[in-house]
């Protein structure tokens, strides 16, 4: 048993410390975020990104082997690592749009898979007041509600609103 948890420490380890911590700025920048998901109530979302996920600035070894397309941010599960890439700073436009990103992850810390995250996050994001007026040219509302249309076309599919939001 020992030699099971002290292999599992070892990768945990190995994963963490292949990747670069995020810079002060980049804290406090998903700080804020993630203090938007707090005063929108989302209290066990918030305990997972500040208590148990271990925020990164780069690709650990193992997502460096997966190929990836336009990502804000990545978790590890089950080792609750969330690697946090440029695009995150650069194209969400204020603490509102990161704390929908950092909404996803946290489904992710959680077991979901991405269905099950887009789906939430779409579904709660007037919670965090991520709506359509103001963010509707945004390149994350965009990405993010095209991606969420592919993983569950029926959310936009309703009576007396044929190409519309069935959320809204």
């Amino acid at each position: 048993m020992l030699v099971i948890l002290g292999t599992i420490a070892i990768f945990y380890a190995s994963l963490v410390l292949s990747a670069s911590p995020l810079d002060r700025e980049q804290r406090r920048t998903v700080e804020k975020a993630i203090a938007r998901l707090e005063r929108s109530g989302f209290t066990h979302e918030v305990f997972l990104l500040r208590q148990v996920a271990v925020f990164r600035a780069n690709d650990n070894w193992l997502n460096a082997s997966v190929e990836k397309e336009n990502a804000y941010a990545a978790t590890n599960y089950p080792f609750e690592i969330v690697t946090i890439y440029p695009d995150f700073f650069r194209f969400t436009v204020d603490d509102t749009e990161r704390a929908a990103i950092l909404l996803h992850e946290a489904q992710h810390l959680k077991g979901k898979d991405e269905k099950e995250s887009y789906e939430f996050v779409w579904k709660n994001r007037q919670q965090i007041g991520w709506i359509s007026d103001p963010y509707t040219k945004s390149v994350v509302w965009r990405e993010t509600r095209k991606l969420t249309k592919e993983y569950i076309p029926t959310m936009f599919l309703c009576d007396g609103n044929d190409y519309g939001d069935c959320t809204e």
